[in-house]
């Protein structure tokens, strides 16, 4: 494995554990904010209402990642599919335009002899 495949997953990673942390404290200020409307929990209740609301919002988080994560891998797959197919057309033609123009070229050295 080359380093810059090592670099570029690193930062993949940090990437995500950053904006997994955000998106975490994202939830806690909210979380904190639907308890302030709730002014007759005990500080017990509020903590459990918090942590709930927390781990649900995590989970869902964590899901909705997921799925944009094999969605990307399978748009990743099909499109180097394509981009293949699309290459070796291009290789095609160019092989057939030069072939053309060889035979072109011979055909017209031999008529002029």
């Amino acid at each position: 494995m080359e380093p810059d495949d090592d670099s570029a997953r690193g930062l993949a990673q940090l990437e995500g554990f950053l904006l997994l942390n955000a998106e975490v404290e994202r939830a806690r200020r909210q979380a904190r904010r639907f308890t302030d409307e709730l002014p007759w929990l005990t500080t017990a209740q509020r903590d459990d209402v918090e942590r709930v609301y927390l781990a649900d919002r995590v989970a869902v988080t964590r899901a909705s990642l997921t799925r944009i994560r094999d969605r990307a891998l399978e748009l990743r797959g099909e499109y180097t599919e394509r981009y293949e197919r699309l290459r070796a057309r291009c290789l095609a033609v160019s092989a057939l335009a030069v072939c053309a123009a060889t035979g072109g070229c011979t055909a017209l050295t031999l008529l002029v002899r």
